[in-house]
């Protein structure tokens, strides 16, 4: 069915995919601001703090950033699964930066510290550690986020560090136990969604990437998508290729407010 439909629409590949490389991203504002903020965090060797509803692009604005980094200059290592424990953390910090983890947890915490100090400073590249889903670290993960941050008396960093996750995780930093962390973060940025007008150029510019430059989608399917999905673009994305089909079945050349009511339709029925 995405060969006739390609074929019917003029495709030369499915719009609206995830496989894109970062320099094909759509760059609205808040995209724009994010990936600014989590570059001047590796510049500084920072703790940021980076957070967004569910589907607003937080991963996308941080593979942005990360991407356009020197790898000669800089290693990213990237925690996706915060099920891993305080201990999981700093083995794979450590496993990262290639030594063989420390057995006992005591020495493990140390260790980590010092893996990251000596890419640094023997190795010259900047340690660059994300950890997303981070509203899910528990109180012991983010204290051993605290831990390694502790180098030479709070004088100077060897080490980026971006926490990213769902706006829970700005007010479970804002506890009381957390208080020695949150001193430490140097930057905040809560990813707002796309306004109408960015809804309408990231539609515009999926389908321009799938080799269509004309109109495709009416500006009443756009509206339609922009309200439902609140301007986040997982959201549209995934209401865009609905209605799209929607509109396929039909016959129809282009996706037309009916097109994007039936695809909504389908979205929200329980």
């Amino acid at each position: 069915m995405i060969e006739r439909l390609s074929s019917f629409y003029g495709f030369a590949k499915m719009p609206f995919g995830k496989d894109l490389a970062p320099g094909a991203l759509h760059r609205h504002h808040a995209h724009a601001q994010a990936v600014a903020r989590i570059t001047w965090c590796t510049a500084e060797h920072s703790l940021g703090v980076f957070t967004g509803e569910v589907g607003a692009g937080k991963t996308v604005a941080v593979r942005a950033a990360l991407s356009a980094l020197d790898p000669t200059r800089h290693v990213v290592i990237y925690l996706g699964n915060p099920s891993v424990g305080a201990r999981g953390i700093y083995r794979a910090v450590v496993t990262a930066l290639g030594a063989i983890p420390h057995p006992h947890t005591a020495a493990l915490i140390p260790q980590a510290a010092d893996a990251l100090a000596a890419e640094q400073a023997e190795r010259g590249r900047t340690p660059v550690l994300v950890l997303d889903e981070a509203h899910l670290l528990t109180h012991d993960q983010l204290e051993a986020v605290r831990m390694m941050t502790n180098h030479e008396l709070d004088s100077a960093s060897p080490f980026a560090c971006l926490l990213v996750g769902q706006p829970t995780l700005r007010r479970k930093i804002k506890l009381g136990t957390m208080a020695a962390l949150d001193q430490r973060i140097a930057l905040r940025y809560a990813l707002p969604p796309m306004t109408a007008e960015e809804t309408t150029s990231y539609i515009t510019h999926h389908t321009k990437l799938a080799g269509r430059s004309d109109t495709l989608f009416s500006d009443d399917a756009i509206q339609m998508i922009h309200t439902t999905g609140r301007g986040l673009p997982r959201a549209v994305n995934n209401l865009a290729v609905q209605a799209l089909l929607s509109a396929f079945t039909e016959d129809k050349t282009i996706v037309d407010e009916s097109s994007a009511r039936a695809a909504i339709a389908e979205v929200t029925t329980e």
